[in-house]
């Protein structure tokens, strides 16, 4: 006997082989289906921890009339439709048992002055090397493979965010197709609550975006260094880092990293982007040095460096074209490899004291000692600059007052064994633990952590109230729901 889903007093009967079929055959795009040749990789996320999952079908939609049918054909038959573009989500969030809406198809960056308009589905690489052609940027992250929805929709932050911003921050409209269906565009003249609301409130939330055009910015000159510190000076290191930064302009970009690294042992390790020159970078990473108080073991100050060559650096690609900056899924030369990873996040509101440094070096120290098998460590991002002068109420992303972000991984490579992955979960808890004396209670939204308590304030905070607001606006059924996302009600 088919079960019915009720929507609105509306029975819903769950769809069979020919919806199936109609859905398929109206899309300009491409619907996968379990039986189909190509599901098994259609299904995959960048983790694979998240390849048990079966959607029912995985719809490619190529044009936002498709994603139209699409949603419409999950309200009508009582299917979850489940957004996807990069597919990073921390736990799994743009997987299940519904219907995948795949935005990746839609991949384009057409810039006219200084805009640029840019499919949903596209890649963070190609969203550079297109950027670059046209010689402007956008504010963003470093790792390749992620997509711009997800990046865009919860924050952004990353290389040269000091200097222009989050990506959220740049957002100068979007095209959004929410759960009636409708597709709508939003801005500071329309739909404005859901506009301030996508800046910042998350992927999969409200509905699933089509494009978006961001406010880009000429190239400037960019410059690139890295420093390496004895692990004997790691406690030290991070300090006057922490110290150096607050008092940077905001031209520099920069993250610190205490990283446990197999054979490679433990790494102290600070690199970042000047918006300037090679010898206004030279000063300022001597003043870095200079605020550690240890000689660092290795420098390197490179530049002037072409934008595209500064993000394929940032994203671990160094030497790689950017179709094999892709996984191989992606693009038939891409090189990366998928992996299996968790993480938690934390923000820094002021300068560590020497228990919280001693904390962070220790974590770190420990993991390696007694996981050596375990890649991972912690990364400290640097906010400030012109992401701290947005006020926090003036978008959705709340956290404007950080010194710095911290995240906290593990990377096991292949699914991990069950004692590896709870070597893996206890040290991300136990580390987090010991740094919460030191950190601010926040979360970075798009480090989605499904083992986070009280989650909705920590990636909101104040913010809150007024998303479940526009969450009960846009979507009062809650179509668009997952285990962390926006609720109706605070």
């Amino acid at each position: 006997m088919t079960q019915e889903i009720i929507i609105k007093n509306v029975p819903i009967t769950p769809p069979n082989a020919a919806a199936w079929r109609s859905l398929a055959q109206s899309l300009s795009g491409r619907l996968v289906r379990p039986s189909d040749r190509g599901y098994a990789t259609a299904r995959q996320l960048f983790d694979p921890r998240f390849d048990t999952a079966r959607p029912a079908a995985i719809a490619y939609c190529a044009t936002p009339g498709d994603v139209q049918r699409t949603v419409d054909f999950a309200r009508a038959h009582g299917v979850r439709p489940i957004p996807r573009c990069g597919g990073h989500s921390y736990a799994g969030y743009s997987t299940g048992s519904g219907l995948v809406v795949d935005v990746t198809r839609m991949s384009t960056v057409k810039v006219k002055g200084s805009r640029a308009s840019v499919g949903a589905g596209t890649r963070l690489i190609d969203l550079y090397n297109g950027l670059s052609r046209a010689g402007v940027l956008v504010p963003g992250g470093s790792c390749p493979t992620v997509g711009i929805s997800g990046l865009a929709l919860g924050g952004g932050i990353g290389v040269v965010g000091r200097k222009y911003g989050l990506t959220s921050d740049a957002i100068h409209s979007l095209e959004i197709v929410t759960a009636d269906s409708r597709m709508l565009t939003c801005s500071a003249g329309s739909h404005a609550d859901l506009y301030w609301a996508s800046r910042g409130g998350g992927g999969g939330n409200f509905g699933v975006v089509t494009s978006f055009t961001f406010d880009a910015h000429p190239i400037p000159e960019l410059t690139l260094f890295t420093v390496d510190w004895p692990w004997a000076a790691a406690t030290e290191a991070l300090g006057g880092w922490i110290a150096w930064l607050h008092g940077a302009p905001d031209e520099v970009w920069s993250n610190f990293q205490l990283l446990s690294a197999g054979s490679s042992g433990l790494i102290a390790r600070s690199s970042g982007v000047l918006v300037g020159s090679k010898s206004t970078l030279t000063s300022l990473v001597n003043g870095l040095v200079a605020a550690v108080g240890s000689p660092p073991s290795s420098t390197f100050i490179g530049g002037p460096d072409p934008y595209l060559h500064v993000m394929l650096v940032e994203a671990g690609c160094d030497g790689k074209s950017v179709a094999e900056c892709h996984l191989r899924s992606q693009n038939p030369a891409g090189t990366l490899q998928r992996s299996a990873y968790a993480a938690k996040s934390a923000y820094v509101g002021k300068p560590l004291p020497g228990p919280g440094l001693a904390a962070a070096v220790n974590s770190v120290a420990h993991l390696h000692a007694s996981h050596p098998g375990l890649g991972g460590g912690l990364a400290f991002d640097a906010y400030g600059g012109a992401i701290n002068r947005v006020r926090p109420d003036a978008t959705a992303f709340v956290h404007r007052n950080a010194i710095c972000a911290i995240q906290a991984t593990v990377t096991w490579g292949s699914v991990p064994s069950g004692s590896s992955f709870a070597a893996g979960e206890g040290w991300l808890t136990a580390t987090a633990n010991a740094l919460a004396p030191y950190t601010t209670g926040g979360a970075y939204q798009n480090y989605i952590d499904p083992r986070l308590s009280d989650w909705q304030r920590a990636y909101y905070g104040s913010n809150l109230s007024r998303l479940t607001k526009v969450k009960r606006t846009y979507d009062p059924d809650n179509v668009f729901h997952f285990a962390q996302s926006i609720p109706l009600h605070a």
